[in-house]
């Protein structure tokens, strides 16, 4: 296929495919005779991959140093399976932290329609951005562990 068809295929435009080819990121294609280059359909995949990774948060230089490592093929499995296992924990931690803003966010959103019920809510409890089931922060210790992105159950004893 050729770099117009990957470009409608892959939702990269053709710059972006041909800066990716300049840095590394892609191999370099195959040309026809007239200097076109010519991509095998299993190029999508790689470019689906390094997507995943780019959405992931995986920076630019790791990207190339996994493409890199792919060019050596198996000799370097371990480095690459460590390289993917150091940004899965990366995305681990991103997760609970996203998790946690949820938890924030419907919190908030809670509040918002337990006041637009007329509800009557301290004004502290509002201006607050995180807050143990609605009430001020405490200084003393947490009653019960709290596991990222886990929510507290309602029925537990606190």
């Amino acid at each position: 296929m050729r770099i117009g068809d990957l470009a409608e295929k892959s939702g990269l435009s053709t710059d972006t495919l041909r800066y990716y080819e300049k840095i590394g990121l892609l191999p370099r294609p195959l040309r026809d005779g007239g200097g076109r280059r010519v991509y095998d359909a299993t190029i999508l995949r790689w470019i689906d991959f390094l997507d995943r990774l780019k959405s992931t948060g995986m920076g630019i230089k790791d990207r190339l140093r996994y493409a890199d490592l792919r060019t050596k093929g198996e000799a370097s499995l371990t480095e690459r399976r460590k390289l993917l296992e150091t940004h899965r924990g990366k995305v681990v931690g991103d997760i609970a932290r996203l998790t946690e803003m949820l938890d924030v966010l419907d919190d908030k959103i809670d509040l918002y329609r337990r006041m637009e019920a007329g509800e009557t809510v301290d004004p502290a409890f509002e201006s607050c951005a995180r807050t143990e089931h609605g009430a001020p922060p405490s200084k003393e210790a947490p009653k019960h562990e709290h596991r990222p992105g886990a929510r507290p159950r309602a029925d537990a004893e606190t």
